[in-house]
């Protein structure tokens, strides 16, 4: 389902406009009666960071600067 709403309504209900947004609806708010912008919800990511500590295993050279490209970086 879509809701449009004008200006004003949008500015006197932003929160509720917000929360249906968030529930999926698609909101739009109009200017003189045109679609304007859309409200749509950020993405909330429930990712743990260090989640894949055990997955994945790293060289121990892996940090070591490449001399060639250290020297193409700093004009050496």
């Amino acid at each position: 389902m879509t809701i449009q709403a004008n200006m004003h309504e949008a500015k006197s209900h932003l929160s509720h406009l917000a929360d249906q947004a968030a529930e999926g609806e698609i909101v739009i708010i109009a200017k003189s009666g045109k679609p304007y912008v859309q409200l749509i919800p950020v993405m909330q990511n429930d990712r743990t960071p260090g989640g894949y500590r055990e997955d994945i295993s790293m060289d121990n050279c892996f940090n070591e600067a490449d001399a060639e490209i250290q020297r193409m970086f700093e004009g050496n």
